[in-house]
């Protein structure tokens, strides 16, 4: 849920930077709504508020037998600031509390099929599908707690600081005594004791520290079922009914165990998502839109950044990152072309190409059914190198078409750049 603080500053510290960070590599994280992370804390047996989604007056009848002292009806989008934001219609705020059952439908029906405008979306907002009703809890005492996988460290770090509810970063910053960091055991995970030893550090008195244990160890019970790199728990809030209660939830999760994790992957939310960027992750191809001019297709990160950069020192303006790595297929070349040229900032398009996994012969190909099939119109640039060159450049040269080949990256940026000058 985009409204917490995240560890960011706090855990860059604790994990050493890997290539990503370092070359801004962009990585598609998977997004899930607030309810949605809830369902996964409340499938491993997570103490959560109960809660309802509705998506309009048609769900009236699932709040029949959802009898609270209070409602809170909280608009879902990715996005933080929903209680000081506004609709489109005019109506304030995305979270809206009640005592009044019968008022929670008519605050659905202001909140869904409009746009939420916050600090953190676009300023046209997000549009509403879905509201989600839950049980207004007292809170007493807000403590934080995180668990999350640390390169330094090598497997997963428990983060607990008995001052929830507020921002992570300033409460490391300005009382680090505050913060307690626990490495955990990959193979045997937390032990009771560990879990005590935080409860009690959480400040949680008398019964509360054992249920607060149980809370932890469920915690990271979860944390290990879904393949997650981070699981944010703030607040983990004691209640005036003597509870312990997960209030907001952050879930990340990691990428490489998709294969394992489908039922989660397929809950991913893409509204605030480029749809290009959507589409290349079907074809296992890594894309951002940037404000250029030059479609840029590459195989390898590192090589990414450098043709940007090439692209930039002779006074040109790259219009994206798209890796295509280095098992790329034929169909995957003719789909990035397509996603490349969506883009109608894009007024000519540099491929570069160093065939080491990857065989020069089949990106050649590729590029040759691509522009044949898309009738390409702006100018081309390419640049190969590597595993059958050769081969390559001989069918670039047979196809008869508009393709411009150069010996090495400066000289393909150099023509890239030139040919928009010209056009």
């Amino acid at each position: 849920m985009a409204a917490l603080a995240s560890l960011s500053k706090f855990c860059t510290h604790l994990a050493k930077p890997t290539i990503q960070t370092c070359f801004r590599v962009p990585k598609r994280n998977l997004n899930l709504l607030e309810y949605q992370s809830k369902k996964l804390l409340e499938e491993s047996g997570v103490a959560i508020q109960n809660f309802r989604i509705l998506e309009g007056k048609k769900d009236a009848d699932v709040l029949k037998d959802f009898d609270v002292n209070e409602y809170v009806v909280k608009a879902q989008i990715l996005a933080g600031g929903r209680g000081k934001g506004h609709f489109d219609n005019g109506f304030k705020g995305g979270v809206h509390i009640t005592k009044n059952r019968s008022e929670v439908i008519p605050l659905v029906e202001k909140m869904v099929g409009h746009k939420l405008i916050t600090k953190q979306t676009p300023k046209d907002g997000i549009l509403v599908k879905k509201v989600m009703v839950a049980d207004s809890i007292n809170i007493v005492r807000e403590t934080y707690l995180s668990i999350v996988m640390d390169r330094e460290h090598n497997g997963p770090v428990l983060i607990a600081s008995p001052d929830g509810g507020m921002d992570i970063e300033a409460v490391a910053e300005e009382t680090p005594n505050r913060i307690k960091t626990i490495p955990i055991d990959i193979t045997s995970g937390i032990s009771r004791e560990q879990a005590i030893d935080v409860a009690r550090f959480l400040e949680f008195k008398g019964p509360l520290v054992d249920r607060a244990a149980d809370e932890i160890t469920k915690l990271y019970g979860l944390f290990t079922k879904v393949d997650a790199v981070q699981i944010e728990i703030n607040p983990l809030a004691e209640t005036d009914d003597g509870r312990v209660i997960s209030v907001d939830a952050k879930l990340n999760f990691d990428d490489n165990a998709q294969f394992r994790q489908k039922d989660i992957f397929a809950m991913e939310v893409h509204e605030d998502t480029d749809p290009k960027e959507v589409e290349a992750s079907k074809y296992n191809l890594n894309y951002i839109a940037m404000e250029g001019n030059i479609g840029c297709l590459v195989n390898g990160a590192g090589l990414a950044m450098a043709t940007m950069d090439i692209i930039k020192l002779n006074g040109g303006s790259p219009a994206n990152f798209l890796d295509v790595g280095g098992n790329v297929k034929e169909d995957q070349v003719l789909k990035a072309f397509q996603i490349l040229t969506s883009d109608t900032n894009v007024k000519a398009i540099l491929v570069n190409v160093f065939g080491g996994i990857v065989n020069c012969a089949t990106i050649a190909n590729g590029i040759v059914n691509a522009t044949k099939t898309m009738n390409l119109q702006v100018p081309l640039i390419v640049r190969l190198e590597g595993t059958n060159v050769q081969a390559a450049k001989k069918i670039l040269e047979q196809s008869g078409l508009k393709i411009e080949s150069a010996h090495d990256l400066d000289e393909a940026a150099k023509k890239a750049v030139q040919s928009i000058r010209t056009v």
